[in-house]
C-alpha cells in the first residue's frame, strides 16, 4: 500500500512514533472512506491513526460498527485495532489523547493535547494510481452531470433553480457538491463567485462546480448561451489560452522543479500578452486539486512544489468568462478528468509554450 510506504517515511523524517486523521479529507484519503455525519464541523466522528505497525480506529460507540463495515474500503481491517469510546464520556479528541503513551511522540491532523500538528497535504502528493482511477470516474460523472444539465437551460430558469437541478444530478451519481455557482448575464459580469440568487438566467450562464466524492474533488465551469454577447467569444477564448498556458507551466514545473509562483508567473505573462492585464487580480487561479477543492493555491511567489502525477485546476477569468477544469497532469500527458466528449470544444494555444489543447466551448442554445 503506498500510502502506508508515505505514512513509514513521514514517522522515521520526522521522528514520530504514531499519526493521526480526523478531518474528513485526510481520513478519506487513508481509508477510501467517510467519517462525516455534521458537515459543519472541522472534524468527522472518527479518527484513523498508524504506529508503523497498524492502524489504529478511534471513533464513538454510536458509530463504531457502521464506520467498521462501511467506511475503511482501502483498508485491510485486519490490520485496523478499534479503540472504542462511550458517545458520553468524551471528545474525540480526547479519545485520541488516550491511545497515545505518555512517552510516544505523536501527531494529529486536529488540535490534541499533548499531541504536535500534522499538515497532511503533502503525504497526498503526488496521487497514487488507485487515486487516479477514482479520479477518472469521478471527472467523468461529474462532467455527465453538470452538462446534461447544461443541455436543458432556458433564459427564464433562475440561478437557484439551476443550482437545484445541478445537485439533484450530481446526488443521483452519488456525488456530493460542496460549491454550486451559477451566474446569469447579469451577475456573472459583477461578480467572480457567482453564489445563486433568484435572478433570471437572460442572455447566457456561467455554471461552475466542485464536487467530491471518496474525498477526492473535481472542479469544472461551463458557459451556455441563448443570445451570446458580442464578447462572449472573445473572453472565453482569451480564459482558456490563459489555462492552457497554465497547465503548460505546470507539465514545464513538475518536469524541471519549479513553483507555484513559476506556474503563476506564466498565468500573468499571458494575461498580459493577450490583452487582459490586471485580471488575475480579480479572481484566484486555481491550484493543485485532490483531497480538498484546492490543496493549495497559487499566488506570486508561492514556494509550494509542483508535483506529477497531480490533478490541478486552474480557473481563470475574463469579466463575465470563466474557463476551468481538473486535469491530470503527468510528465508527459495533460489528461482532462473532467470531460465527457460530447461537449463542444474550441482550440486554445497557450502562450510562449508549445501546447494546444480542445476547450469546452460556449454551448449556444435556442430558447
Amino acid at each position: 500500500m503506498e500510502k502506508r510506504d508515505r505514512l513509514e517515511a513521514y514517522l522515521e523524517s520526522d521522528g514520530l512514533d504514531s499519526v493521526w486523521f480526523a478531518r474528513p479529507n485526510a481520513f478519506a484519503w487513508l481509508t477510501g472512506g467517510s467519517n462525516v455525519v455534521d458537515r459543519e464541523t472541522d472534524a468527522g466522528v472518527a479518527a484513523i491513526g498508524y504506529d508503523g505497525t497498524e492502524f489504529r480506529l478511534v471513533t464513538n460507540n454510536i458509530e463504531a460498527e457502521r464506520i467498521v463495515a462501511e467506511e475503511l474500503p482501502d483498508i485491510d481491517r485486519d490490520d485496523v485495532t478499534l479503540e472504542e469510546f462511550p458517545w458520553h464520556a468524551s471528545s474525540l479528541g480526547e479519545a485520541i489523547a488516550a491511545c497515545v503513551e505518555d512517552d510516544e511522540r505523536a501527531a494529529a491532523d486536529i488540535d490534541v493535547p499533548g499531541l504536535e500538528r500534522v499538515d497532511p497535504t503533502p503525504l497526498r502528493q503526488p496521487l497514487t494510481d488507485q487515486d487516479r482511477n477514482q479520479y477518472r470516474e469521478l471527472g467523468q460523472e461529474t462532467a455527465a452531470a453538470v452538462e446534461s444539465v447544461c443541455r436543458e437551460l432556458r433564459s427564464e430558469d433562475t440561478e437557484h433553480e439551476v443550482a437545484s437541478a445541478l445537485r439533484v444530478a450530481l446526488s443521483a451519481r452519488d456525488i456530493e457538491a460542496p460549491v454550486v455557482l451559477v451566474g446569469g448575464a447579469e451577475r456573472a459580469q459583477q461578480y467572480r463567485h457567482y453564489t445563486p440568487t433568484d435572478a433570471e438566467l437572460g442572455d447566457y450562464v456561467l455554471v461552475s462546480v466542485t464536487t467530491q466524492r471518496a474525498g477526492l474533488h473535481a472542479s469544472c465551469t461551463r458557459a451556455v448561451a441563448f443570445d451570446p454577447p458580442s464578447w462572449l467569444e472573445d473572453r472565453h477564448a482569451g480564459a482558456a489560452r490563459v489555462e492552457t498556458t497554465a497547465l503548460a507551466a505546470t507539465q514545464a514545473a513538475a518536469t524541471d522543479g519549479g513553483t507555484a509562483g513559476d506556474v503563476f508567473t506564466a498565468i500573468q505573462d499571458a494575461y498580459e500578452t493577450l490583452g487582459y492585464g490586471g485580471e488575475w487580480e480579480r479572481h484566484h487561479q486555481g491550484g493543485a486539486a485532490g483531497f480538498a477543492g484546492r490543496e493549495w493555491i497559487a499566488t506570486p511567489d508561492h514556494e509550494a512544489s509542483i508535483t506529477a502525477p497531480m490533478a490541478y485546476a486552474w480557473n481563470p477569468t475574463v469579466e463575465g468568462a470563466k474557463s476551468e477544469d481538473t486535469v491530470l497532469v503527468t510528465d508527459d500527458e495533460i489528461d482532462v478528468l473532467t470531460e465527457t466528449g460530447r461537449w463542444p470544444t474550441t482550440t486554445a494555444r497557450a502562450v510562449e509554450y508549445d501546447l494546444e489543447l480542445e476547450r469546452p466551448a460556449v454551448l449556444g442554445l435556442e430558447d
